[in-house]
């Protein structure tokens, strides 16, 4: 029988993964078979998609809430599929909540389950490693210290790299685009304000604050937005001609602005990895509601940084602002330092370019596709 595995992922960026780890295992064997959850990368790839899961990406608890049943239905489908299909591995790429009932259900049908790219369990929430301990055969971690934390928790881990540098090491940029955005002759400031509604929601106002401020002192400067979708567009675009802060917004277009840009404002996630991949100074914003910035406090003690190029450098590169207050003004002062003090952008870009040379590898794909048919084999065999 050919090899058969099923694959989810629940958010954008895992759907990103999931569909170069797709492409990985295909070459590897070409014959093998991929179902799943996932987005509209993954079924390009080759997935057979139960359903778009990418659809349904949340955040909060209470949006979580207003899905409930329809995750429950999910899992109950996903279920039904591993009975009758039975794939002979299951892999899952974070989206913790839902991916562990994956789990749970795959594990009591004595099918082996991987984390591929593991939630930060480290940084929030390191009593849920339980869960991975009890349904999980193994992790493929993402990043260094991770592989380390696990194990000292009783985890079987295999590290293989942050697969989010293999996407960015074959990116080809719009050439085109580049030429007449640069045609303007301003410097440029990226503003990503990130892929989920509510993050676009909590972050935006307070950028497009900074950045009345940063055009107060720099007329000259232009802003460019990176949208997920136009509705995310529309609505930002609405918000700043209301706040009379001219900006051009722009869907599809995240590298190039990135690579564009001078410095950038963003909104913290696996974007931190590109900004530092393409050496761009960076202030990170993450506003949240009052509630979960009290629970935030006490996560923090536990991790020191929410940027995950701040905790592989183990220092505070990029400045960061997870809160529930406007930050606008250090926002706006960290870009203004970095336009106006070339030496202060200069030394950024080093520290950047030290964590990305040693940190920065390709191949994670590959390696994670070898480790999981080499596992599937072995299990095989032994069978």
């Amino acid at each position: 029988m050919p090899m058969h595995l099923f694959i989810s992922a629940g958010e954008p960026s895992g759907d990103l993964h999931g569909a170069n780890l797709i492409r990985a295992l295909r070459e590897q064997h070409p014959g093998i078979r991929i179902t799943g959850f996932g987005g509209d990368k993954m079924e390009a790839a080759g997935a057979e998609l139960l359903f778009k899961l990418t659809s349904l990406a949340v955040m909060w608890f209470g949006k979580v809430l207003a899905s409930i049943r329809t995750f429950i239905g999910l899992a109950k489908q996903a279920e039904r599929h591993l009975q009758t299909d039975r794939p002979d591995l299951v892999v899952l790429i974070d989206y913790p909540g839902f991916n562990f009932a994956l789990a749970k259900r795959a594990h009591a049908l004595g099918i082996p389950v991987y984390f591929f790219v593991p939630p930060q369990l480290w940084g929030w929430a390191g009593w849920r490693v339980r869960k991975v301990r009890k349904w999980f055969t193994g992790v493929l971690t993402a990043l260094p210290f991770e592989e380390e934390w696990y194990r000292e928790r009783g985890v079987a881990t295999h590290y293989v790299g942050h697969p989010y540098y293999d996407e960015l090491a074959v990116q080809k940029l719009d050439a085109a685009f580049l030429s007449e955005e640069r045609l303007h002759g301003a410097p440029i400031v990226a503003i990503l304000p990130g892929s989920r509604n509510q993050e676009v929601a909590r972050n935006f106002a307070d950028m497009l604050a900074a950045a009345r401020r940063i055009r107060a002192a720099r007329p000259d400067v232009r802003f460019l937005v990176a949208s997920f979708n136009e509705h995310q567009a529309e609505a930002a675009r609405a918000m700043a001609k209301e706040a009379g802060v001219p900006m051009a917004f722009h869907v599809g277009r995240t590298p190039e602005i990135i690579e564009l840009a001078e410095c950038c404002l963003s909104v913290s996630g696996s974007v931190s990895l590109e900004m530092m991949y393409r050496l761009k100074p960076a202030a990170i914003l993450y506003r949240v509601g009052t509630v979960h910035w009290l629970a935030g406090r006490y996560v923090l003690k536990m991790a020191r940084y929410i940027t995950l190029v701040n905790l592989l450098g183990g220092k505070e590169i990029y400045p960061e602002y997870p809160t529930c207050r406007d930050r606008s003004v250090e926002l706006a002062g960290h870009v203004l330092k970095w336009l106006n003090d070339p030496a202060a952008r200069a030394e950024c870009v080093r520290e950047l370019r030290a964590v990305r040379d040693a940190v920065g590898r390709t191949g994670a794909c590959n390696r994670a596709a070898a480790f999981l048919l080499e596992s599937l084999t072995s299990s095989r065999r032994a069978a």
